[in-house]
């Protein structure tokens, strides 16, 4: 088998993609013994589970009243549960691309919320977590909604996935007919279902995943589980309509979380379960959910457009029932599980996101502040840095002054400090300023700035 080496994520891409494909071939065919031989044992299998639309507020072990999650909440005392967790855009693609790439989506060109008549979607140079994944030998599955393009070039089978089951962009995106939207239920790169029945889909979405770990119980794997739900419209399936006292949204997120204990029960019922790292978060903010104590929804940069439920359980590694209250966002969801799987990120580009293995793994951890930028499109509207964060912008208008929030004591940013802390200012300018020169001129592509 080819033995691969730090220096050939230098390489071009179409070559690194290559050998990886070779790498995971040869896992196969050479079996457990020439595995363990090549330095590929021990690698543990991921489930990434990504609701649509999900608020901060609207899980049980998050304050919610309304909707019981009793799956996520028992997830959550299994493991770590973060509460200042964030999307790196707050509407879908660009939150994605963030996710899947662990960049700034101003650096993929993928800035704006790609629509079914989109001609646009992730570039060929752009490397995946699932790339990365498969290069050391995993089975990978994306089953949901994919949202970074629906041509043939930019489905999930090309970016790094050995398997694709679900909606090529969000479930309102197409017309109307007889009550339904024409969105079509993919597998592969072939349309199975037009328009998809949507109802079923969190069930059918689920059976899918637990099948694909069954059928790699023996390999390591990855599951990216991009749930079409609770996006509007809303939908759940006949057993949990009207189960929940936050009318059918709350339905569907109930679904999702009877939805994540079949998971979880099939890693169990496998003997699976210690060595699997499950993770579950939201792509941004709610439309028509709970954002808590916070200000805002889906599409702004306040906290409750952007900051998301983030809970991770690893058996082997992640002590029960912690909290944690560091910064962190879904951009250092690459650079984690690479860390974790011991693959290593390309190195002839800026990878924004940063490894977070040890505020999931050590209880009190405490790692350095870390500039994070609040973009909306194109443009950067907000910067954190610890417990400082400043608004520069909102929509597509600049304030006229500089609006600043200490969300340590102020989550639901209902204080303006900037006159309190100009220094406080001055810093978070400089560094958005800094930040906005090393961007690359503004190459976002199609689609609207508004489409939910």
């Amino acid at each position: 088998m080819p033995k691969l080496h730090e220096h050939d994520l230098d390489m071009p891409r179409r070559e690194f993609i290559r050998r990886s494909a070779l790498t995971a071939a040869a896992v196969t065919l050479l079996g457990p013994e020439a595995v363990a031989r090549s330095g590929l044992q021990g690698r543990p299998n991921v489930v990434l589970i990504n609701a649509d639309d999900l608020g901060f507020g609207d899980l049980g072990c998050y304050g919610s009243e309304k909707i019981s999650t009793p799956n996520l909440d028992a997830l959550a005392r299994h493991g770590v549960r973060f509460t200042d967790f964030h999307s790196c855009a707050p509407v879908c693609t660009p939150s994605r691309a963030g996710l899947m790439t662990g960049r700034y989506a101003i650096r993929s060109g993928l800035t704006r919320v790609l629509g079914a008549a989109s001609r646009q979607g992730i570039g060929d140079d752009e490397v995946t977590v699932a790339e990365l994944l498969k290069i050391r030998g995993y089975a990978t599955a994306c089953i949901g909604k994919w949202h970074l393009g629906h041509l043939p070039q930019y489905l999930p089978m090309r970016h790094g996935f050995d398997y694709y089951y679900g909606i090529p962009y969000s479930n309102n995106m197409g017309s109307w007919k007889d009550g339904k939207v024409d969105v079509p239920l993919m597998r592969g790169e072939e349309t199975i279902e037009r328009p998809a029945i949507q109802e079923t889909l969190t069930q059918r979405y689920t059976e899918e995943a637990v099948e694909f770990i069954r059928q790699h119980r023996r390999e390591p794997f990855f599951v990216y589980l991009p749930h079409t739900m609770p996006h509007r419209p809303w939908y759940a399936s006949e057993r949990f309509k009207g189960r929940s006292k936050a009318g059918l949204y709350g339905d569907a997120v109930e679904e999702i979380d009877w939805s994540v204990g079949e998971v979880v029960k099939a890693l169990r019922e496998l003997g699976l379960t210690r060595n699997t790292l499950v993770m579950f978060t939201s792509d941004n903010g709610p439309n028509g959910g709970s954002v808590g104590p916070l200000r805002g929804a889906k599409a702004t940069v306040f906290e409750g457009g952007m900051r998301l439920p983030f809970i991770a359980c690893w058996p082997d590694r992640i002590r029960e029932s912690h909290i944690c209250r560091q910064p962190a966002s879904n951009l250092d969801i690459l650079p984690t599980l690479a860390a974790v799987t011991g693959a290593i990120p390309p190195a002839d580009r800026i990878i924004d996101g940063r490894d977070i293995t040890g505020l999931l793994t050590t209880p009190g951890k405490m790692m350095r502040d870390y500039p994070f930028f609040y973009f909306r499109t194109h443009a950067i509207q907000a910067a954190r840095l610890g417990r400082w964060k400043l608004h520069v912008g909102r929509g597509t208008e600049s304030l006229d002054k500089p609006e600043l929030y200490d969300l340590q004591l102020d989550m639901g940013e209902k204080r303006d400090a900037a006159e309190d802390h100009p220094e406080i200012v001055r810093e978070l300018l400089t560094l958005i300023e800094d930040f906005r020169k090393a961007l690359p001129p503004n190459t976002a592509v199609g689609g609207s700035p508004d489409a939910f």
